[in-house]
């Protein structure tokens, strides 16, 4: 035991306390997690077995059954089900509607975008009510039949429990975005079995080019094994999906593989287009945004009479053709109608994952591409029924920007690693064949990109530029009496150019400051205006700057706490506002010192 506390130590002074306590937190969210991801699945199933198995009569194969000799051959979309099955989809978008734009719109659509959102521009922010609202309304959506997956809804459940430890424990934002992170890669990793996967999925998808956001990874990979195990402890250790014994021995193959990369990004731009088309075509709808996932149902209910195996996660389906039961036109078939199921289920506004759908319509596109390629090339194609898993990858490889976590994904799901040539080459081919088109909308480009890591490329040009010469680029401030009602604050700021506003005593010191978001985040409260003053408002935690700090200092503060300006105040009085200084005149600032480096060294 003494030397455990001793090892502890070490650890502790080699990472700092700030480091060590992130780690620790890092595995609390893993457990919380891990128990979310065995609350949602436990309880998506209960509703899918009462609603489409019970209700519908709807059974699909199974998944992580070997199906090779116990299903039959698929080659007919025809299933015998109960009528009630076509209607379940219209009833779960109603409820998932009515709650969703009740009680937390933002928990609308695929609840990763949600998550990134939060990363990039909310500073790691997640209100406390989204992981709730969005997995009961992803378990209605999802158990009455809607062509959605667990990824997104899970996700945003970790991740909105990583945002909350943080802001609770008053952790920096830098801090609250990497527990953002680790709660995504908890809940990926365990609900899909795939504790590497989904610490890589975190940190990847973030990003359109192929970047990490390395400072969460270790986090990430904490959080996200502490939530498989846990996980995996309760239901079983098995791959989600049982496959035959893939191997690749044959390199003249990669030739097939390669044009399988191709043709999953071209089908991947149509899904982008189709998915974000639907949405536009909904937006447009003259309904209430409530009413909309139940016409996208209703719309759904209708397909599956003629195709019903776009009901559900489809996983079953990606069984069966891992093992050769599932006919070249009916994976066709599968495929497209899917891409047309996923858009209405969530581009209605319903709630659920793309993940799924993304991996089932990559493995009909596959299952239907190495059938077609022993029918052509036989001589070349060792193996028809691998493309199936190949092509699950690449596709969503190619959609998603994130190929290495989703070849690592992909074998851990499936429990066979031995194609890993093959699906790193589609993975990779699929990715930069369709680089500018995302399934996650709000994926940015790079690092560079994101509001995350605004300041950290300006800091070597600021280093040793003080806060003085800025002066004549600083604002006025816009003072506003800490006893002033919220209708007389309104008027005041309304012509102000601000975006932060100092709240001073009657002697004019300053007690606090408060944002435009912070006032509308109190208009949206049920409280009469007329009680509400500007002390209530503010902030006392103000930060500051003097005239004598240093640009870089400065960007630091702006950069952890996501600030549009901040207060340069009197060194012997801080509370005295001197002027406001913005972020866009510190990059302005910045801007006019690259162009002074670059004429410096062209002469």
């Amino acid at each position: 035991m003494v030397a455990i506390v001793a090892q502890i130590k070490r650890w502790k002074k080699q990472l700092g306390g700030s480091g060590f306590r992130l780690l620790f937190l890092a595995a609390l969210v893993g457990v919380v997690a891990g128990a979310g991801a065995l609350a949602f699945y436990f309880a998506t199933n209960a509703v899918d077995q009462q609603m489409l198995h019970n209700i519908g009569h709807y059974h699909p194969p199974v998944e992580g059954v070997a199906v090779k000799t116990i299903a039959p051959y698929i080659d007919t979309l025809q299933m015998d089900t109960s009528w009630y099955l076509y209607v379940l989809p219209m009833l779960g978008g109603l409820f998932s509607g009515w709650l969703v734009y009740t009680y937390a719109p933002e928990a609308e659509g695929h609840g990763t975008d949600g998550a990134l959102e939060a990363f990039h521009q909310r500073g790691g922010l997640i209100r406390a009510r989204v992981p709730i609202v969005k997995s009961i309304a992803s378990i209605a959506t999802i158990g009455t039949g809607g062509s959605a997956g667990r990824e997104g809804p899970i996700a945003q459940i970790g991740a909105g429990f990583g945002s909350f430890v943080a802001t609770r424990l008053g952790l920096s934002v830098a801090d609250r975005r990497i527990l953002l992170l680790a709660g995504m890669a908890g809940g990926v990793g365990a609900t899909f079995r795939s504790p590497l996967g989904g610490a890589l999925f975190a940190v990847e998808v973030l990003y359109r080019d192929p970047e990490f956001e390395h400072e969460g990874l270790i986090p990430c990979i904490i959080s996200s094994i502490i939530a498989y195990s846990l996980f995996g402890s309760v239901t079983g250790w098995e791959p989600l999906l049982a496959t035959p014994h893939f191997h690749f021995e044959q390199p003249s193959e990669l030739l097939i593989f390669l044009v399988l990369g191709v043709v999953c990004a071209l089908l991947g731009v149509g899904y982008v287009k189709v998915f974000y088309g639907m949405r536009n075509l909904f937006k447009r709808l003259a309904l209430p945004d409530w009413l909309k996932p139940a016409v996208g149902g209703l719309l759904l209910g209708l397909l599956a009479m003629a195709v019903p195996q776009v009901l559900g996660s489809g996983y079953g389906w990606v069984q069966s053709a891992l093992y050769g039961n599932v006919a070249l036109w009916v994976m066709l078939v599968i495929a497209f109608a899917k891409i047309l199921a996923t858009s209405l289920t969530i581009s209605s506004g319903g709630s659920g994952g793309v993940f799924a759908p993304s991996l089932v319509i990559g493995a009909m596109l596959g299952g239907a591409f190495g059938a077609t390629a022993q029918m052509l090339l036989p001589t070349l194609t060792q193996d028809p029924q691998a493309y199936v898993l190949v092509g699950m990858a690449g596709f969503f490889a190619g959609v998603a920007n994130a190929p290495i976590a989703t070849l690592i994904m992909v074998s851990e799901l499936t429990g066979n690693y031995g194609l890993l040539a093959p699906l790193m080459l589609v993975c990779v081919v699929a990715m930069i064949a369709m680089r500018h088109n995302s399934i996650y909308e709000k994926q940015v480009p790079a690092r560079i990109d994101s509001p995350a890591h605004f300041g950290d490329f300006v800091i070597d040009v600021l280093e040793g530029i003080t806060v003085s010469e800025l002066a004549t680029k600083g604002r006025s401030p816009t003072l506003i009496p800490a006893e002033m009602t919220l209708p007389n604050v309104l008027n005041k700021i309304s012509a102000a150019k601000n975006a932060y506003f100092p709240v001073v005593n009657p002697s004019q010191k300053m007690v606090g400051i408060f944002s435009l978001n912070d006032i509308r985040r109190i208009l949206n409260e049920e409280i009469p205006p007329g009680l509400v003053v500007a002390g209530d408002i503010a902030t006392s935690q103000v930060i500051y700057a003097t005239p004598q700090d240093h640009l870089t200092d400065v960007m630091r503060k702006i950069t952890a706490r996501n600030l549009e300006e901040i207060p340069v105040v009197d060194p012997l009085h801080p509370d005295q506002v001197l002027y406001m200084l913005s972020r866009r005149a510190v990059l302005a600032h910045y801007a006019e010192q690259v162009e002074k480096t670059k004429s410096a060294y062209l002469q």
